[in-house]
């Protein structure tokens, strides 16, 4: 006897990104409307601070105690405080998760509670990765603190850990419960945490928005100078665009082999490896950019001039667009310590087929499963030259 019972249901995802100003500031009322329920018993929040981001504002956690204390009807802090070095460190230590799984257990933490977390994109990765696995999740609330982490990292679906010096090996696909950008966080940022998140919103206006391409090309010198208004204005349309494909693409947990959301990541993540991390995700993703950007020209997609103005847009932004670990093992494109070799961990990542996303023209891109290495090799050669006779330098204000 045979018998088949099909299984079918969706469900419907559904959370708020919110900018604002001042989010632990008493009259300020949006964090604790957000977790409260009225009627109910204040809701447990769990904080994971971004060490850095303590760092240089030291009474941070004061302030949100005095925030809890003012709300105490709606929300109450449970258990202990807990810190995670920023950046990559924070993927790459499996003990950072088990410490928040830990803190975790021991705040009694339920699938009502919240996990509250304030810093850059690595961390908001790991503690996610922390947050999806317990109790098979808990809700979690991220409040990013870099640019790269508003217009990108933290407003999608994704959490993950680095392993097997693979990036994002360990991973999950689940949303928030919201999304809480405060730009006041990023006065402290250091010119290149404050650089790095530019080259997402490069990306996304690549693909997906020519005239906000234009807009940014206007803007760059702005951005180099730290004008807070262009950057506001940089990290919403980027938002928005991010948040559209996700809801837009069909494919929001990426079953399939299409992420166009990924262009100039290949190299990105490789290089990121290669550099141990020296380079910043969002350094890395510039140069995968340029890489991509070069190649589509090279191989008669975008115009020759159309490239240009892209490597010269990140270029004015400040970026560096070759770094020597490019040039390593070119021929030997099956060592895992060729940039090359990215390509078939991308495969691996994707699923098994090779979809990397080039440019037809600025804002349309399209999706391509073979490469010519011959040419990848004609493109960083080219990205060397470029970076050697360019005197595109970001204005600065005098």
């Amino acid at each position: 006897m045979e018998k088949k019972i099909e299984q079918r249901f969706s469900v419907s995802f559904s959370y708020p990104v919110h900018f604002t100003e001042g989010l632990f500031e008493q009259d300020n009322p949006l964090l604790a409307d957000l977790a409260g329920t009225p009627g109910k018993k204040p809701s447990d929040i769990l904080f994971v601070l971004d060490r850095g981001v303590c760092d240089h504002q030291p009474d941070l956690q004061e302030r949100i105690e005095a925030y809890a204390e003012a709300y105490r009807n709606k929300i109450r802090i449970a258990g202990s405080w807990v810190q995670f070095p920023g950046g990559e460190t924070a993927k790459n230590d499996p003990g950072l998760i088990r410490s928040l799984l830990t803190a975790i257990d021991e705040a009694n933490l339920d699938r009502h509670s919240f996990i509250a977390v304030i810093g850059g994109g690595a961390v908001i990765d790991a503690a996610g990765y922390a947050a999806a696995i317990a109790h098979r999740g808990i809700r979690l609330i991220r409040i990013p603190t870099t640019v790269l982490a508003q217009n990108d990292a933290a407003i999608g679906v994704k959490n993950g850990i680095n392993e097997f010096g693979k990036k994002n090996f360990l991973g999950t696909f689940v949303p928030p419960f919201a999304v809480l950008n405060d730009f006041q966080f990023l006065s402290t940022l250091d010119d290149r945490d404050w650089r790095s998140g530019i080259s997402e919103a490069v990306k996304v206006a690549l693909i997906r928005d020519g005239e906000f391409f234009n807009r940014l090309e206007e803007i760059a010198p702005r951005l180099a100078n730290r004008e807070p208004e262009a950057m506001k204005e940089l990290i919403i349309r980027c938002a928005e665009l991010h948040l559209d494909h996700i809801a837009g693409s069909g494919d929001p947990f990426e079953s399939g082999s299409s992420r166009p959301l990924d262009f100039g990541h290949w190299s990105a993540h490789k290089l990121e490896q290669m550099t141990r991390y020296r380079l910043r995700h969002g350094e890395a993703v510039a140069i995968g950019i340029a890489l991509d950007a070069t190649y589509s020209s090279l191989e008669g997609r975008l115009g020759e001039a159309e490239c240009l103005r892209i490597l010269n847009v990140l270029k004015v932004c400040g970026f560096t667009l070759f770094v020597p670990e490019l040039e390593e093992k070119l021929d030997e494109p099956d060592q895992k310590d060729s940039i090359l070799y990215g390509l078939e961990e991308f495969r691996e990542h994707l699923g098994g087929e090779l979809t990397i996303m080039l440019l037809d023209r600025i804002g349309t891109g399209t999706e391509v499963h073979e490469v010519d290495y011959e040419l990848y090799k004609k493109a960083i050669f080219s990205l060397q030259q470029y970076e050697s006779v360019s005197h595109v330098e970001p204005e600065r204000t005098r």
